[in-house]
């Protein structure tokens, strides 16, 4: 039937093409017109309103997929990382996260993140998918693909050493001189000098002017004649009258020789000691050392590597915490965020030490078979 309308169709289009001859006078030939004529109509009609649903049903689909894409926006897990990212004014900036909303806005895409205690727990968000990624100051690394997937790279980086800013001069006579070896060494001396003074003074009590008070009073003025004894290395004043006052004054210059001489070379030894064991510049010197750095870090990963102890903490703002309080002898991290931390809150008080080691690079980290 449907055939047959067809050509029925087709017929009443073309039929005065054929040269069918019929008198449009007759009733029968003008129904029969009226009727072609509304095929020929209604052909036009349906074609239209085909058309018109096609564009129709594309307008809505497209308006559908913007609706969906503005309802539900990306979801980005970060930590606080300056200067990656990083809380300011109640604003949550910095380069990853300025750089995440570039990307989302040439993608027609709304984007909102996440703040997460630490690296594990960032991660954790990101592989149960509680999270569309994560962006920070996360380093692409073999292990970490196992579980997770990777943009390109977006930062070059690496790792660096920070250490407390001193005056090493300064800084290794000051430790000397608080060591308590040197001062059990001064006890000493201070004994055996006011031992000498006030035997001295028993040797010449009655002879000699300055030695003739009592034992109370003369205490001090026997302990400085003996200290100018041995500093001097001589007794020009007040010069000893008896044999054993003489021949106990000589021990005293000759032991004053010695005395001189092991502080000078004690004194040496511990800034010596001191200026060698309290250097740091390299990943070398770092052994029987303070260090930390962040649980689950690439540094940590790197300092289990080289057999180096060091502490594992949550997060980077207990290892800043501790290297301010005079806890730690050097902090191993991100070479990046440290060199911002020194320019910044720690200014006066840390600096970087060696070169950039262990190079990386950083990247936006997404769910294994992510879409994005």
């Amino acid at each position: 039937m449907h055939l047959l309308a067809r050509g029925f169709l087709v017929w009443c289009h073309d039929a005065p093409l054929y040269g069918h001859s019929m008198t449009k006078s007759a009733p029968q030939v003008q129904a029969f017109t009226l009727i072609c004529d509304f095929a020929t109509a209604r052909r036009g009609v349906v074609r239209f309103i085909q058309k018109a649903w096609v564009l129709v049903t594309i307008l809505v689909v497209i308006s559908l997929r913007s609706a969906g894409a503005q309802e539900a926006p990306l979801v980005m897990a970060t930590v606080e990382r300056a200067p990656f990212s990083v809380t300011q004014d109640g604003a949550l900036t910095g380069f990853s996260i300025d750089l995440m909303r570039a990307i989302a806005a040439e993608s027609g895409r709304e984007v909102s993140f996440e703040m997460q205690p630490s690296f594990p727990a960032m991660f954790e968000a990101v592989t149960s998918g509680q999270v569309d990624g994560a962006v920070a100051n996360i380093s692409i690394t073999a292990e970490r693909e196992r579980t997770l997937d990777f943009t390109q790279p977006i930062f070059d980086a690496g790792l660096q050493i920070m250490v407390p800013v001193s005056d090493t001069a300064s800084s290794s006579i000051l430790s000397a001189l608080l060591r308590w070896e040197l001062a059990a060494s001064v006890g000493i001396a201070f004994v055996f000098l006011l031992a000498g003074g006030m035997l001295m003074w028993w040797f010449e009590r009655g002879r000699q002017e300055y030695f003739d008070r009592p034992a109370k009073e003369a205490l001090f003025p026997s302990f400085w004649w003996a200290l100018n004894l041995v500093v001097n290395g001589g007794f020009e004043e007040r010069v000893a009258t008896s044999r054993a006052g003489r021949v106990f004054s000589v021990f005293l210059v000759v032991a004053s020789l010695f005395i001189v001489s092991v502080f000078v070379a004690q004194i040496t030894t511990m800034m010596t000691v001191q200026a060698i064991s309290g250097s740091i510049e390299s990943i070398n010197d770092l052994d029987g050392k303070r260090v930390a750095t962040t649980e689950g870090s690439t540094a940590s990963a790197f300092l289990d590597l080289r057999g180096v102890a060091h502490a594992r903490m949550a997060d980077l703002r207990q290892v800043l915490e501790a290297f301010e309080a005079g806890k730690l002898d050097a902090v191993v991290f991100d070479g990046p965020v440290l060199a911002y931390y020194v320019r910044t809150q720690g200014a006066g008080k840390a600096r970087l030490v060696g070169r950039v080691f262990q190079r990386e690079a950083y990247g936006i980290a997404l769910n294994q078979g992510s879409p994005l």
